[in-house]
């Protein structure tokens, strides 16, 4: 391992350019020097290997089958089916398996060599798409509500969330050179950056914003969340947007049997009209550079400055910087944290039609709930196409799009009425139509990617889901309950990119095979779970929610949520400390 730390490599990096473009020069290896497997983060991958075969090139005497995972930077997840079709390209030229929908609303490539790692960012960048700041230790994809035109308020979010992903943007230019060949000027390598400083944020940001009653970003796990608050426009009907609830300390990252490091609830400081956001969130930002903890990177969230320090100094010191007092919260009310599936009509009459996409991976041959492979990848190719022809034969009308989701799904948003029938029918040809025959249990699971290539997983998560989501289905069908809408989420590590810590259940994995069993999340976000069982094989995983599932099937109110049922009757214990700190939050059926 590199013998400097994290601080120093950012600080000593010449503005994130450290000596990249040397290891991507280096014909030697197919890895990148220590020091620029972290800066390249930054703009936006991350050096990986396969497990599945890193002992096999061991005993060979092979170094380990190095590859590249690259994120896009796409605030809301919004893509033209221009740009479908190029990412498309992208996937099926240099990556494997498909595309993939992470639960930022970002594509991931997959398995990316080095020697078509610069290609591969060009042609990103071609589809008038980049990956800067999509990792590493800045503001992150900007996550938005899936579907902002089901009204023009819904519009307006989204508008201001892209507007602030470009405000907090690094200025360095490194991003440019290095993969888009851009020419050095003078101060390059030293650019003023004004919002990050010399060594950028302790730790990595992210930041969401939801739009009441849907919470499908999960705002409350959110470093920062901006909670639209829409007031009835009187005069036509419509909504408004008056401003948003402000929520600061939200995160899911912890480390196993480590008790100074846990996920957090976001808590909620106050209101603010949407003419503010930028000045409260670049007071956050700030504020977090300046006194996240630099010595200690488990301990360097946001979450953690605020417990240390407090919220109302945490509060106090964001007013200060924004240069006005935050107004008191307003109420609001969550009734889910999922996707609502299917067709929907905005305003406009246009169409949106919400697809399931099994841990967000789109790719042919991969097989369906039947076991039968489906076409997904191609599909979705064809639909890009016909939606192209459409917006470029009208240039002048609202533009059909996808819109990726924060749960892994997708959004075709936008879809004239002529078009409706044949969408619907090529959906059910390229058997994008699973939602119809999933049940709810299914359509709501989560995983991340874990292994083979995530260099952090400690069990399997993707690969898992359609197993263990099965025999969860079949409990819940001995029961009784077949149609029960329970949130399974899986992660293969302790740091959460599936939101686990917010799931009725989930199984974070602890060793091969081996999980930690989380049970008690409400289905709207805004309570996590506790742990219910410790490092514990699927047999005995099933053998706990068997009992558990039988009496919810048997005693739970009408309407009620598998978590709420596990807390009421005291399986599960709600934490003494609520970190949301009293919001006033209405909670609807």
């Amino acid at each position: 391992m590199s013998a400097h730390s994290v601080e120093d490599i950012k600080q000593q990096s010449a503005r994130l350019r450290g000596s990249l473009l040397q290891s991507l020069a280096d014909p030697v290896t197919g890895s990148l020097r220590e020091d620029d497997q972290t800066l390249i983060k930054y703009h936006g991958s991350y050096q990986q290997d396969d497990r599945d075969i890193r002992d096999e090139r061991r005993l060979a005497k092979l170094e380990p089958a190095y590859s590249f995972m690259i994120r896009t930077r796409t605030p809301g997840g919004v893509v033209t089916p221009a740009q479908w079709l190029k990412l498309d390209a992208i996937a099926t030229t240099f990556a494997e398996r498909g595309l993939r929908i992470t639960t930022r609303q970002a594509f991931q490539f997959h398995g990316v060599i080095k020697t078509e790692l610069k290609a591969t960012m060009q042609a990103i960048n071609a589809a008038l798409i980049d990956t800067l700041a999509a990792c590493g230790d800045v503001n992150r994809n900007v996550a938005v509500a899936a579907n902002p035109h089901l009204s023009a308020a819904h519009a307006t979010v989204h508008a201001q969330a892209a507007a602030l992903s470009e405000h907090l943007l690094p200025n360095t230019r490194a991003y440019y050179e290095i993969w888009l060949d851009e020419e050095r000027v003078a101060g390059s390598g030293s650019e003023d950056e004004p919002i990050y400083g010399e060594r950028y944020l302790p730790r990595k940001f992210k930041i969401g914003f939801a739009i009441p009653p849907t919470n499908d970003v999960d705002v409350f796990a959110q470093d920062l969340g901006f909670i639209a608050i829409i007031d009835e426009n009187s005069v036509d009907g419509t909504g408004v947007l008056a401003g948003y609830n402000v929520t600061v300390g939200g995160g899911m990252g912890a480390t196993h049997g480590d008790p100074e490091t846990y996920p957090r609830l976001g808590s909620v400081i106050g209101f603010v009209t949407p003419d503010q956001i930028t000045a409260v969130a670049t007071a956050v930002v700030t504020a977090q550079r300046d006194f996240g903890n630099r010595e200690v990177r488990k301990r360097a969230r946001l979450k953690y400055t605020i417990d240390d320090h407090g919220l109302d100094w945490f509060r106090s010191e964001v007013e200060r910087r924004a240069g006005f007092p935050l107004l008191p919260a307003r109420p609001f009310g969550f009734a889910h944290n999922g996707d609502r599936f299917g067709w929907s009509t905005g305003e406009d009459g246009r169409f949106h039609l919400t697809l399931r996409i099994p841990a967000g991976r789109i790719v042919d041959g991969a097989l369906d709930d039947l076991g039968e492979a489906v076409r997904h990848l191609s599909g979705l190719r064809r639909i890009a196409q016909i939606l192209e022809a459409a917006n470029t034969a009208a240039p002048d009308a609202q533009q059909a799009h996808f819109r990726l989701t924060a749960n892994q799904n997708l959004v075709i948003a936008n879809i004239v009425p002529d078009l409706r029938e044949r969408i619907d029918a090529l959906t059910t040809e390229y058997e994008l139509d699973s939602w119809r025959r999933a049940n709810p249990l299914r359509r709501n699971a989560l995983a991340c990617v874990a292994l083979p290539t995530c260099g952090l997983a400690m069990a399997e998560a993707e690969r898992y889901l359609p197993d263990i989501v099965g025999k969860v289905e079949a409990l819940l069908a001995r029961h009784g309950i077949p149609g029960a809408p329970i949130h399974l989420r899986i992660s293969g590590c302790p740091n959460g990119c599936s939101r686990p810590y917010l799931g009725e259940i989930a199984l974070v994995g602890k060793a091969p095979g081996r999980y930690n069993l989380m049970l008690g999340a409400d289905h709207r976000g805004q309570r996590l779970n506790t742990l219910y069982r410790e490092n514990i094989a699927e047999p005995e995983i099933l053998d706990a929610l068997d009992p558990l599932i039988r009496d919810y099937a048997r005693e739970k109110h009408f309407d009620e949520g598998f978590g709420d049922f596990l807390v009421r009757s005291a399986v599960v214990s709600i934490p003494d400390k609520d970190t949301r700190n009293g919001i006033p939050v209405k909670v609807l059926a």
